[in-house]
Formats: C-alpha cells, sequence, structure tokens
C-alpha cells in the first residue's frame, strides 16, 4: 500500500533519513535550501542559507548536513550549526548531493554542478575528522549506499545509466577498482538515490520513471513499487519494524498540470515485503 507520508511538496526532494533513535524521518528540499521532518504529529522545518541535501545521525540531537560548501553539525532541538570541515567551498559550481553514512562511522558525500555540468562533481567520504576524495568526474552523484556484510559500496553518475559496486577495506575504504554491477544505459532508466535492505539487495528510486525496484546481489530484479509521481528520487527504511519504505519526490521540470493537479514532490511511505535496517552513527571522533 502507498500512501503520502508528507504532503509538503519538494521542488527537489532528496536526503531522507530515519532517524533510529528518535523514530523520526528527515528529508530535504536542495532547491528551497531546507530540512524537513515530521515525527507522527507535529511537522518540523528548518531553512538555510545554502542548499542542503543529505544527513546522517550522530546522536538524539545531532544530524551532520552536507550543504553546497561544507558539512556542518546541526542540533535539531537548537537550531544551532557548527562548521565541520569544507566540501569544495571553493567552487561555487557545485554542490552536494547524494550520501549516506557507511557502517565504520564514515560519511560518504557527492557533488556536482548546481545545473548538472559535465563531469564536474566527485564522491567524498568523511571519516574521524578527515574528508577524502574518492572518485572524480562525476556529473550526477547518486546511489550510495553500503552492502549488510559491509564488503562493499554502490554508487552511480546518472546519466550514465550504470551503478558500481567497490569493494571495501575493513576500514572501509575503497580497495582495488569498482566493478559495474548493473548497466541500465539501454534501458533509458535514470538511478537516483539508493539503499540496501537487510539481506543485502538494493532499492533504487528511478528518476523519470515512477518506480523504486530492488535489485539482488547478482543483479535479478527482485520488486518493483509503482508510485503515482515521476520523478522519485531517493528511499530510506524506516518505521518501527524497519519495513516501511518512505521515498522523496521532486516537482522541478514538470509540467505546469501535473505540478498543480498531482502529488509531485510529496514523500511516500510504502509497507515491503522485507525489512531494512538503521542507518550507521556517524562518527565524529578524530582519534
Amino acid at each position: 500500500m502507498i500512501e503520502i507520508f508528507d504532503a509538503r511538496r519538494c521542488r527537489l526532494g532528496e536526503g531522507p533519513l530515519w532517524h533510529p533513535l528518535r523514530n523520526q524521518l528527515f528529508w530535504f528540499d536542495i532547491l528551497k535550501c531546507r530540512l524537513y521532518s515530521l515525527d507522527g504529529r507535529h511537522e518540523f522545518s528548518w531553512q538555510f542559507e545554502r542548499s542542503v541535501s543529505a544527513a546522517g545521525w550522530i546522536d538524539h540531537d545531532h544530524l551532520l548536513i552536507a550543504d553546497s560548501a561544507s558539512l556542518f553539525e546541526f542540533n535539531v532541538e537548537t537550531g544551532q550549526q557548527r562548521h565541520v570541515v569544507d566540501l569544495e567551498a571553493d567552487n561555487p559550481m557545485t554542490r552536494s548531493n547524494d550520501g549516506r553514512a557507511d557502517p565504520w562511522g564514515g560519511f560518504w558525500i557527492g557533488t556536482m554542478g548546481h545545473n548538472a555540468e559535465s563531469r564536474a562533481g566527485a564522491i567524498y567520504r568523511f571519516y574521524k575528522g578527515e574528508i577524502k576524495q574518492l572518485f572524480s568526474d562525476i556529473t550526477i552523484s547518486n546511489a550510495i549506499c553500503f552492502d549488510a556484510s559491509r564488503s562493499v559500496a554502490y554508487f552511480t553518475d546518472t546519466p550514465t545509466g550504470k551503478i558500481w559496486r567497490q569493494p571495501l577495506s575493513e576500514n572501509g575504504w575503497p580497495v582495488g577498482s569498482a566493478e559495474l554491477f548493473l548497466d541500465l544505459e539501454g534501458a533509458s532508466l535514470n538511478p537516483d538515490g539508493a539503499v540496501t535492505d537487510s539481506a543485502g539487495n538494493i532499492w533504487i528510486a528511478f528518476w523519470g520513471d515512477c518506480s523504486v525496484r530492488c535489485y539482488s546481489t547478482d543483479g535479478e530484479q527482485l520488486h518493483k513499487v509503482e508510485l503515482p509521481t515521476s520523478q522519485p528520487s531517493c528511499p530510506a527504511f524506516g518505521g518501527a519494524e524497519f519495513n516501511r519504505l518512505f521515498v522523496t519526490t521532486a516537482k522541478q521540470g514538470l509540467p505546469d498540470a501535473e505540478v498543480i493537479s498531482g502529488v509531485a514532490g510529496s514523500v511516500f511511505a510504502i509497507n515491503v515485503p522485507v525489512f531494512g535496517k538503521a542507518e550507521p552513527a556517524v562518527e565524529m571522533l578524530t582519534n
């Protein structure tokens, strides 16, 4: 069953995060520079000066948030911000995009051009106070997520239609070259955000296709969820048993008739026949 979880319609919804200590969903509207949340009873929103796109949770009250020039710590109770590290702060062409915490407490974050300029972006890992570039020449960074076995990371450059699987070391750093996991270029599918479930299957939102699809570790399509709007951007598991799939969407670039009469930009919730897992906390210690 698909339902509208939150009807506040984002221009470019992105980065859903279920906070396991608060039992609360957070997500972003990149173009409105805004963070949203809903705890089942109350609606929340926070306005920022720069575009914000992704987050990991640090503790009960603090998130690590990526904006167009930095990673910063944000207290959702007080609104207090603390700069953590620059993120392409010297490049006004780019902003943050997709990101997710890894099983070691690191945080992977991708960048891209504000106008999706070709190969303007990159993917980084923030780990224990330091940030390092992992991949360069990325046009639209997406699908960053991690296998339950802690052995691989996934990512994509959306326009290529290819999803890559990167082997990881015991400390979560890439080892060797990324391997091609799915080649969807011929299917005219645009992979966007992604998340893995407890069995290691990967759930991918497909921009322009009204769908979120689940693939096994062998690349076999296992499930397909149809959405009532064409631009799903990212899924996240949550709920008491982590068997609800939350999906952010966007109304940016859609025809006026669909924007006015439709549900584009809403956040959807779907009961699915699998279980997800809690996102790991981001480790902020430097030693």
